[in-house]
């Protein structure tokens, strides 16, 4: 999972830590935390994931049209789709591995005084976290292209990488340095000063993204159905009945992203405002209650993904394997010509097909 506590795990251990003394809360949180069911439920829930992204990744063969299969907007989102899903599947394999490699040592905090330990798990600690926001920014990317899609703008693909694989950079860099360097010795610290310098500017930086996903991104969706409205009622005068169809469904795919994007996260939220705020009161089996859900939510967002940028209209699309031809590509070469285009192929994200004439091509 993508978060700031376990990555703390990663720093030298004293004799005293590895104790696990009760007066000690990390020793009193491993003292409960079963270690390898832990580990199996990250490796279950990053398979998953790995399947999810692959899935997503595969290239689509599209019905019902066959110069016109796809419109622009739908080929823009698609490319934003794809980039989200690399990340997710990088981020899940790293979490696979770590979880592997954990499982076979039985542990998942180095061993006293190892410096090999504690660079495995400082970097892949690293790779995870880079590529689980990277999956955040590439969230708030498809929205903010959604919005842009709706307002008749052109695409800023070379932006949304920049920012797409700087801010992960920048964020994961910037945090684990506070929390790692000169020595990687955070789990020694005793004064509470010295734990705000060294491992919240790390909890900020994995979670000031987060957060913004979360805000914004409700957000550019309700800001880009009210643009819809008001272009069809500014346009045609009135809403018939299967343009409010196609806006409800647009409305119910946008609030199932969210929803699936609080889902995968919240709990990690959860986690950090329970440990800084009760953290000498620490409730021991609600934290790591709270760490199973998020190794089995985290690593989950590349198969809900799959589900939820997908098209939901049966039979629009197919995953094209490569080694495979599908029997249905040859049929619909040759009767695509005397079909008339659906508008149905014009929405990326359409749940429900419509052959409504009101919607212009603004939207396609």
């Amino acid at each position: 999972m993508a978060d700031p506590t376990m990555q703390t795990f990663c720093c030298h251990r004293t004799a005293s830590v590895g104790a696990h003394n009760s007066s000690d809360v990390i020793g009193r949180i491993m003292m409960e935390f079963n270690t390898d069911a832990y580990n199996i439920v990250c490796m279950f829930a990053s398979g998953l994931g790995i399947f999810g992204a692959v899935y997503q990744i595969l290239p689509r063969r599209q019905y019902a049209n066959c110069h016109r299969l796809t419109s622009v907007s739908a080929a823009r989102v698609r490319k934003i789709i794809v980039w989200l899903a690399v990340a997710d599947l990088l981020a899940a394999l790293g979490m696979f591995v770590r979880a592997l490699l954990w499982l076979n040592t039985k542990t998942i905090m180095p061993a006293i005084n190892d410096n090999s330990s504690v660079l495995f798990c400082a970097l892949s600690s690293a790779w995870t976290q880079y590529f689980y926001t990277a999956t955040w920014i590439w969230t708030l990317c498809y929205a903010l292209d959604m919005r842009r899609i709706l307002a008749d703008r052109d695409a800023n693909t070379r932006n949304y990488h920049l920012v797409a694989w700087t801010i992960p950079a920048v964020t994961t860099l910037s945090g684990l340095s506070m929390l790692y360097l000169p020595d990687a010795s955070c789990q020694t610290t005793q004064l509470l000063t010295t734990a705000i310098i060294h491992i919240l500017p790390n909890y900020l930086a994995t979670y000031l993204p987060m957060l913004t996903v979360m805000i914004a991104n409700p957000l550019l969706y309700g800001s880009s159905m009210k643009g819809m409205e008001r272009e069809v009622t500014s346009s045609y005068g009135q809403l018939t009945r299967r343009e409010r169809d196609v806006m409800d469904a647009f409305r119910i795919k946008f609030a199932v992203i969210n929803i699936v994007f609080y889902i995968c996260w919240l709990p990690n939220l959860i986690n950090a405002v329970l440990l800084w705020c009760l953290w000498f009161h620490l409730p021991v089996r609600v934290i790591i209650t709270i760490w199973y859900i998020m190794a089995f939510t985290n690593p989950l967002q590349a198969l809900f993904n799959c589900l939820v940028y997908r098209r939901w209209s049966k039979g629009s699309e197919q995953v094209a394997i490569p080694w495979c031809r599908s029997p249905r590509s040859k049929s619909n070469n040759t009767t695509t010509k005397k079909e008339p285009i659906s508008k149905e192929e014009k929405y990326p994200l359409l749940a429900k097909s419509s052959t409504s004439p009101s919607f212009n091509g603004k939207y396609t």
